[in-house]
């Protein structure tokens, strides 16, 4: 019986200790679980920022800040992967710098220019950003002779067209690509269906600038509308040279897919 005793004492003993040093332990991992949680959590913030697309325009035609200057030209601010890249300059230092002063753009921290094509309406105010940040890089549709990538994620359809050579930019994003333009001269369409052919399994999320359509008659730009819908074009901003009536047209096609551009418009993807 006491052989007994002591044996259940001592069993009794183990289990206690047992238990005791699995409290400890886990008090212990208490504070480096809640840290790593931590660490976890602003990862994937720090991941979800670091993927967010967005679009200023900062030049256009139209308006959509009443606070900011108009004139006949096109510029979009890109901000991605902590990267600032300015699509075409507008016609004008003085426009272009008043606005991105309002809108707290810093020139200094542009990392590149991307320019569409050589026209005074979007080489303008290049002069402006080079007198603040003089070593600037400027990438020109002479720089490039077909696709190609300029930085990740982000590429040049290269220059094309007839009679105006153009390049667009290429924006891979999680929702599809995006695919900004200037004006359009070798043809909203066929700047789609360039993207298209460079990546074909993606899906075109956006078409966002110039579409180069003012003037247009409502035939041929219900035909160019249904290009963008069976090239399976989810969303549409079009600003600069598209008309008056492109945008009343694409509006009411793609009604809350149609995002009503204009200096100021910040998109944010």
């Amino acid at each position: 019986m006491k052989r007994i005793a002591v044996f259940s004492f001592l069993l009794a003993f183990f289990i206690l200790l047992g238990f005791f040093i699995f409290i400890q332990e886990r008090k212990a991992r208490q504070p480096k679980e809640e840290i790593l949680q931590k660490e976890l959590e602003t990862f994937s913030s720090e991941t979800m920022e670091k993927t967010k697309i967005t679009l200023i325009t900062v030049y256009d035609n139209y308006k959509a800040n009443p606070k900011l200057k108009t004139g006949w030209g096109f510029s979009c601010l890109i901000k991605i992967e902590g990267k600032n890249i300015l699509f075409d300059t507008g016609a004008d230092s003085e426009t272009l710098l008043s606005n991105m002063e309002k809108m707290g753009i810093d020139p200094k921290e542009i990392d590149f220019i991307f320019i569409s094509h050589l026209h005074g309406d979007h080489t303008g105010g290049l002069s402006g950003i080079l007198k603040i940040k003089p070593n600037l890089k400027v990438y020109k549709p002479e720089d490039f002779s077909g696709s190609t990538q300029i930085i990740n994620g982000i590429w040049t359809t290269g220059p094309f067209g007839t009679d105006i050579k153009e390049q667009s930019l290429i924006i891979e994003s999680k929702q599809g690509l995006i695919i900004i333009t200037g004006c359009a001269h070798p043809g909203i369409v066929n700047i789609i269906k360039k993207a298209k052919e460079m990546f074909p399994n993606e899906n075109v999320y956006l078409v966002l600038g110039g579409f180069h359509l003012f003037g247009a008659s409502d035939s041929e730009l219900k035909k160019i509308i249904n290009d963008f819908r069976n090239l399976g074009v989810q969303k549409v901003a079009p600003c600069h040279c598209s008309g008056d009536k492109c945008r009343e047209l694409f509006q009411e096609e793609y009604k809350e897919n149609f995002i009503e551009n204009g200096v100021g418009k910040i998109i944010e993807i």
